[in-house]
């Protein structure tokens, strides 16, 4: 744990352990949060919504751009709006307790900055709704609560971006950025939580349950979404490796290129569409070599002109083998272009300058620092990170776009502190997820198909 994290979660702890202490020794929990009313009641309704909480956020589930889609923020959100700062406090601290946590899978450092990132937001909001007026009104305490949600989620993601942030020394919008996907399907789920919390009150527990059904159901549906997209990726990922093992120095190549492209592109803060279009163009941007000769592609030795003729055909050979995958579309420019000189020298159709798609050159520009910090026949000594960087910006202008090449260095392959043949966490995590975050500091990366 670098000492910035350090100072930030220490920080971080010390506000939430005040807020802690201010939420429960001034703020009396709110009788509306009782069972069967009384002390006895309020304790026991607090449980109730702990673990709402602690089985919502089991059910978490990781979206396409890294974000994390928590159900378990509806019954916090819930309780903030019942129970006031104190119910907030004690349902944010227990019930993002997680299974990992008790099998001692994450390190003490990664619990408190998961707990507090979640506690905190959930105090101040309900402080922020304590204070507004008539809230007897339906359509205002309505209103007011998802204005608290928004206060809630929006701390939330800033805290654990700006965590992430400092572990992966990248600048907090592009962590925002990643969460931004979250962001609006999770303050949707806010009235939901209200009319949770109204139906407790008037009916009684057993009727807020019913609520589950509608919630787990909208988690169900991106679940699958998620796991048809994942099946759709591992099959990319796994016809791209099998190009890749053709050759025995380029396993994991298109990988560590995805995995490059794709930073430079948050670096140029390109839409999340462009970002998945790296992501798939990253992995089949070679796939025309499934039709190069073999005597050409694992040659050794120098290509003559005919040979380099028709190794320089693999970007077109792969765009028409990609052409009929419709949903690939975005894609075909990349694997296209990616070849192509910013001085216009480049293949297969000489474009020059912007004339070449903007994804095209970020890939460029991956695909030569990949291709230079590993091992080729033609070069059996890779170069360092500073050696190819001292490449790339010898070449912006004539091979590489300078605006490219300027991205690349803002990124922490630029600063030697990646491999493009390891992976990496990506996630932003948001609500029951920050340990894992943090967790991966103490864990480090783990092995994937580097080239060797």
């Amino acid at each position: 744990m670098n000492r910035r994290l350090g100072v930030l979660i220490a920080f971080v702890a010390l506000a939430s352990g005040l807020l802690l202490a201010g939420a429960v020794g001034l703020c009396p929990v709110r009788p509306a949060i009782s069972i069967n009313g009384g002390q006895g009641g309020v304790v026991l309704g607090i449980v109730f919504w702990v673990g709402l909480t602690l089985v919502g956020s089991s059910l978490a589930v990781q979206m396409p751009s890294g974000s994390v889609l928590d159900v378990g923020y509806v019954p916090v959100i819930a309780a903030v709006s019942l129970g006031g700062p104190a119910a907030a406090a004690w349902v944010g601290l227990l019930g993002t307790t997680q299974a990992r946590e008790l099998r001692r899978e994450v390190p003490w450092y990664g619990v408190v900055a998961n707990h507090c990132a979640i506690m905190s937001p959930a105090i101040l909001s309900a402080f922020a709704l304590q204070i507004v007026p008539a809230r007897s009104d339906p359509r205002v305490d309505l209103a007011a609560t998802v204005g608290a949600a928004a206060i809630c989620f929006s701390l939330n993601v800033f805290i654990t971006a700006t965590f992430v942030s400092l572990r992966d020394s990248q600048p907090v919008t592009n962590q925002l950025r990643v969460a931004g996907g979250a962001y609006l399907v999770m303050l949707a789920l806010a009235p939901v939580a209200w009319l949770m919390a109204q139906t407790y009150a008037t009916t009684g527990w057993w009727a807020a349950v019913l609520f589950a059904v509608p919630v787990l159901s909208n988690r169900t549906a991106y679940r699958a979404f998620v796991e048809v997209r994942e099946m759709f990726t591992e099959t990319v990922a796994s016809l791209a490796e099998a190009v890749d093992k053709r050759d025995k120095f380029t396993g994991g190549h298109s990988q560590g290129v995805k995995k490059i492209a794709m930073d430079i592109g948050r670096a140029m803060k390109v839409s999340d569409e462009e970002l998945e279009a790296l992501d798939w163009g990253g992995l089949l941007h070679d796939i025309g070599k499934i039709g190069v000769p073999d005597d050409v592609l694992l040659k050794q030795e120098r290509l003559t002109r005919e040979e380099r003729t028709k190794m320089n055909k693999h970007p077109v050979l792969g765009a028409e083998i990609i052409a009929p995958v419709k949903h690939l579309a975005p894609e075909l420019p990349i694997i296209l272009h990616h070849h192509e000189w910013f001085n216009g020298s480049g293949y297969p159709d000489g474009l020059v300058g912007d004339e070449i798609p903007k994804l095209a050159r970020i890939l460029h520009v991956a695909d030569a620092f990949e291709a230079m910090t590993h091992p080729r026949p033609y070069r059996m000594t890779p170069l360092t990170p500073e050696q190819a960087l001292a490449e790339l910006r010898k070449f912006g202008g004539i091979q590489f776009d300078p605006d490219v090449v300027d991205a690349f260095v803002r990124t922490k392959w630029a600063r030697g502190l990646a491999d493009p043949g390891r992976d990496e966490v990506r996630d932003v995590p948001l609500i029951g997820d920050a340990a894992g975050s943090i967790a991966s500091l103490a864990a480090g990366p783990a092995p994937s198909g580097a080239a060797s």
